[in-house]
Formats: structure tokens, sequence, C-alpha cells
């Protein structure tokens, strides 16, 4: 990152040109490129009307917040959620996001620029709000954001909850849930909706019994008959078409944080996603996208495909089924760029760290976290303590009943 202080004079800072190659590109398909904000009529501002102080997103709302004074300003949306034909985006000149420059933030407060790969944050100056001025050439821009609903106090308290269900967890561990620890970020993530029609190729398996007889011991040194009913499977070719349409499979954006545990925290509450409006990452950090577009949809093919499998399972039938094959054709492929709400944890113990996560839209918690041997220790010393003085108890009954 790179920073440089205030000007002297707040000059106007003027909109980003349009890419001439990707605008003729998309005009051609017949579509807008997703590859800057719509501007707003409005002028964008941050700063209290009452104070002057810098105002911050108020989670679960549609206003800023004064930390100051406490008033507050309505975030109004000229915009509706958009999302892009994926077909016509993939027509354009190719522009990955590795090669794409840095944003350009600049400080709502008192001036100082900013060059990092974050869509928002704060100035290490003045600590004001930062946003970006311009939207480097090639990058979509997010079409929605699913403001936070979860804030710092609730987040602190859905921590404490998870950390008290956590085993042989060390005391430590306790203190992460101070409001010092915890960072409210916005996680860039692509959406994807498509309708398939899938063929497919396999097996219905049927069921049969027959009756099977053998011998045991009647336990006089003879033997008797007895029978059994044995389940058998009869296989029959299967074949057929499935279709089915796909609405917001979501797929993380970012490499900062592992996918695993980002996939974790869905589902996400897609009805609370509001128009992008750049005051809804005021006081919060923002992270811009580093998977593309396609290689997203790759991923999310995966998962389609997965559910288009079960459908064929079920269209074939039977008692069991067995699938050979599965094409699938799709059509009407839309996608757009989301920012999605984590609060973030991260601690040391014992040289290693560890972190957490907390959905800021549905509170739900996962995390890493550190056993204590001290503990686990003397919970297995204890153990041995009541299994000893079981067995002296027992032992000492039956002594006394002998006698």
């Amino acid at each position: 990152m790179t920073s440089e202080p205030p000007p002297l004079t707040d000059p106007a800072t003027p909109p980003p040109m349009p890419d001439p190659v990707a605008t003729l590109a998309a005009a051609a398909a017949g579509v807008e490129a997703p590859t800057a904000p719509r501007a707003s009529t409005k002028p964008l501002t941050f700063a209290c009307t009452g104070c002057g102080s810098q105002m911050v997103y108020a989670p679960g709302t549609t206003s800023m917040k004064c930390p100051s004074c406490g008033a507050e300003q309505h975030i109004d949306s000229e915009h509706t959620i958009v999302e892009h034909s994926y077909d016509a985006w993939a027509k354009l000149p190719p522009k990955p996001v590795a090669t794409i420059g840095k944003e350009v933030l600049q400080c709502q407060g008192c001036g100082a620029s900013t060059e990092t790969d974050d869509v928002a944050g704060s100035c290490q100056f003045c600590g004001g709000v930062l946003i970006g001025v311009q939207v480097p050439e090639g990058l979509v821009a997010p079409e929605a954001v699913i403001p936070f609903g979860v804030d710092k106090p609730k987040a602190n308290e859905a921590f404490g909850t998870w950390v008290k269900s956590r085993w042989f967890a060390p005391n430590a561990l306790k203190k992460v849930g101070s409001t010092e620890a915890l960072k409210g970020t916005y996680i860039p993530h692509w959406t994807y909706d498509a309708d398939t029609q899938s063929d497919y190729t396999g097996e219905r398996g049927e069921h049969y019994y027959t009756t099977e007889t053998f011998s045991v011991s009647d336990g006089k040194g003879g033997s008797r008959m007895e029978s059994r009913q044995v389940q058998h499977t009869r296989w029959y070719p299967a074949s057929g078409q499935v279709s089915r349409s796909f609405d917001d499979v979501v797929v993380p954006a970012s490499h900062q944080l592992p996918t695993e545990k980002l996939d974790k925290m869905g589902p996400w509450t897609m009805a609370s996603a509001q128009p992008y409006e750049p005051q809804y990452l005021a006081g919060y950090t923002a992270l811009r996208y580093e998977v593309d577009p396609n290689d997203g949809l790759a991923i999310a093919h995966n998962e389609m495909e997965g559910v288009i499998r079960q459908d064929c399972i079920q269209d074939i039938g039977g008692d069991e089924q067995r699938v050979s094959s599965v094409s699938v054709q799709y059509a009407q492929t839309m996608f757009k760029l989301m920012l999605l709400p984590l609060w973030i944890a991260s601690y040391m113990y014992g040289g290693k760290t560890f972190q957490v996560l907390i959905n800021a839209n549905t509170g739900e918690v996962i995390g890493d976290r550190p056993y204590s041997k001290l503990k686990i220790i003397l919970t297995v010393l204890l153990t041995l303590v009541v299994i000893g003085g079981v067995v002296a108890v027992v032992l000492a009954s039956k002594s006394g009943s002998s006698s």
C-alpha cells in the first residue's frame, strides 16, 4: 500500500474514463460493460451535517450514523441490482484482475489518497473513511452489497456463545471477544444464475427377494433347517433429460480467507441485499476480488453439476441408481459481484495463529481453536480418579458381602 499525504486543497476528482475497447465490444454484444459503477447524480459526502465528524454505516439500517453526535443520514440509492450476461462479458477483450492496476482511495476527511488492492478502508493519517474515487479499467464493479446486520456488540456476544461451547479451549481464547479484536470486512463474492438442461445415461436397480434355507445347530448335537429372505438387484438401462434453473449460486472471489471457511459462512440472506452504494462501506474494510468471473463460473458449474446429478438419480427412480454420464447445457448465464459482511478476528496462541469468522448477516460463527493440554490432562486424571473410586466401591461391596 502506498499513500500520499492530504493535499493543501480539496480538488474535485474527475470520474474515470471509460475503456473504449470494452465499451465498443459491449455495445456490439448488446449489453453495458460491467466495468464501472453507475454514477450517482447526488454528491457523495461522509461528513456529519451537525458536527462535521466522519459518519460510518450503522449496522442493521440503511443509514450512516455520526459516532460523535449520533446524527443519522439515510443512504439513498438511485439504482437497482443488475445482473450481467456472462456470454456478453466473455466477448469483451480479456483483462484478468491480476493485470489491473491498484485502486485509488481518497480519504473523505483529510483528502489523503492511497493506492491499494482494497476497495475501502480507514485513513492512516486521520482515521477517516477511505473510499475509491475511480475504478481501474477492466475491473468489474460491485452491483450489490449485503450490509452489516450484526453490530460489534452482537458479534462479541455471538463469539462468547461460541467460546463457551468449545470443550477444552484455553482461557486465553476468551480475550478474542474484545471489541478491539474484531475487524469488520466486506468480502467479494460472485453470484451466478443459469438455466440448465441435462441428458443422462445410467441404470435403474430394482430389488427382488429369494428364500434361502440353511442348517443351524439345534444345541443338542444335531441340526435344524431355517430360512431367510435374501435381497438381489436387477439392473435396467436408464436415460433421460432433467432441467433446473439456478439462482444466486455464491462463489467466494477472494483468496485472503480460506475458501472452505467462506463456504461454511452461508447460506446468506439474499433478500437483505441492497444496490451497491459506497456509504455502506464507511467504517469498514472492503476487499477487491481476486478470482476472475470465468474462474468463479467454473466453481459454480461444479456446484450446479452436483445438484444436477441428484436430479438425475431422482429421475431414474427404482431402488438403486447408477449414473454413467451427464451432459449439461447452460443457457441464460448471468453474474454479478456482491460484497458480503464478516467480522474477523485473528489471535496468537502457543506461537500459532488462529482465526474466527462471524457472519455479520446471520451471526453464524466458525473458527479455528486451540486445545488446552492442561484441561485435557486434568480431565483425564479426574476421569481416572472417578473410575478408581467406582472400582474401589465395587470391590469393597464384594468384600463385605463375602465376609
